[in-house]
């Protein structure tokens, strides 16, 4: 559908933004006005990683006056691989001071505000009343859910992507001319169902392809050019390099964009996406032991078989000395229960803990009462036990 445009014209261009922009303004569809309009625009970046690396890059080129960026990681060296607004020289800067010098880099006329705080139902309001448009690169349930709901309450528009492997997604929720997250996706997957990014890989080049759709999205939202995806989901098949459309329809029975809405203020996000399940947090309390404690045990010769339940190429990147590799999905399917021993203590890890709680859980009701899992996983280990080690 087409949109009027969500923000008035500039009062002028410069003559150094004349020449910068021209490209722009010989096309019709954009012209003066539209050039004007995005030099008038103030839109925010949720997080500086793989999404918001080429939007903020393409936005910033682009000519959108004020950009924002929420940001309060670090650069870390894995994320060179796909976080392309960063460089070998940021490696343990702010993701916010680095993206923020890149963008500078790219246009001296853009007004960068930084947010260098975790995205909270507490502030979120705050920080999106100060921009027209969202643009959410977030990579987990909880901030995507957050993002979704802050927008419903300021009616503002936002342009959302989700990347992992080979396949990404992007779509335009606002509630006031469409439907919104909640009504594509009303619950979130139950915990460990979907892996992140972190646990499943993602193909670098992918964050360039929703990325850019995501800023193409944001202009034409912005100048109030062609038909925005309100309504419609994106989805891209890299390796079949195939695009296909989905159509969304606003859900009536919305629990926040309803007639009859539910939700009515924000809520305690972690909590309604169960970040890890109630099972797996009691089934690790009283048996989580730190990788200083596993050191410990293997130095002792204790009697314990330690499993690592990530996947076989998170394996061959880096693994504790002595652990035998059984997928997290074996226990879940239960073929991995026959094969595990009775006489000595099953110490399970994953890559932070998560997974492995999961784990913990299934071979507790299994009866395995004195299995325990590593804290901080294989990350804990390489940082306190051998630090020469890859982290990924």
């Amino acid at each position: 559908m087409s949109l009027p445009p969500l923000v008035e014209p500039a009062a002028e261009l410069t003559v150094d933004e004349v020449r910068r922009y021209s490209r722009h303004l010989i096309i019709p569809d954009v012209g003066m006005d539209g050039q004007k309009r995005l030099k008038n625009a103030k839109v925010l970046c949720v997080g500086a990683g793989g999404l918001g690396s080429p939007a903020l890059m393409y936005l910033a080129a682009a000519g959108v006056g004020t950009l924002g960026i929420v940001e309060f990681d670090e650069v870390d060296e894995s994320n060179l691989q796909r976080q392309i607004i960063h460089s070998q020289s940021d490696i343990g800067r702010s993701k916010a001071e680095s993206a923020r010098d890149s963008v500078l880099g790219i246009n001296p006329y853009v007004n960068v505000v930084l947010h260098e705080q975790r995205l909270e139902a507490d502030n979120v309001l705050d920080i999106f009343g100060q921009y027209d448009l969202i643009v959410d690169g977030t990579d987990n349930f909880a901030t995507r859910y957050l993002v979704n709901d802050a927008c419903v309450l300021l009616n503002k528009p936002y342009v959302w992507g989700s990347i992992y492997r080979f396949d990404g997604q992007a779509s335009v929720f606002w509630s006031e001319h469409g439907p919104c997250y909640r009504c594509l996706y009303p619950e979130p997957p139950p915990p460990g169902m979907v892996p992140s990014c972190a646990e499943g890989g993602v193909l670098g080049v992918l964050c360039a392809s929703i990325g850019s759709i995501q800023v193409t999205e944001a202009i034409k939202v912005l100048a109030g050019v062609g038909e925005p995806l309100v309504g419609r989901l994106m989805i891209y098949d890299a390796l079949e390099m195939q695009y296909r459309q989905v159509k969304v329809r606003k859900d009536p029975d919305c629990a926040i964009c309803g007639e009859n809405p539910t939700v009515t203020e924000l809520i305690d996000y972690e909590a309604f996406c169960g970040v890890v399940s109630e099972e797996a947090q009691e089934a690790a309390a009283g048996s989580t032991i730190t990788p200083k404690q596993l050191k410990e045990w293997i130095d002792d010769g204790e009697s314990i078989d330690i499993i690592d339940v990530r996947e076989p190429n998170e394996y061959e990147i880096v693994s504790i000395p002595g652990a035998r590799l059984i997928p997290k999905n074996e226990f879940l399917m239960g073929t991995a229960l026959q094969d595990l021993p009775q006489d000595r203590k099953i110490v399970l890890h994953c890559k932070t803990g998560v997974r492995s709680a999961e784990v913990l859980a299934v071979l507790k009701s299994a009866g395995f009462a004195d299995a325990v899992h590593v804290g901080g996983g294989v990350i804990g280990w390489v940082h306190q036990i051998e630090p020469d080690k890859p982290v990924y």
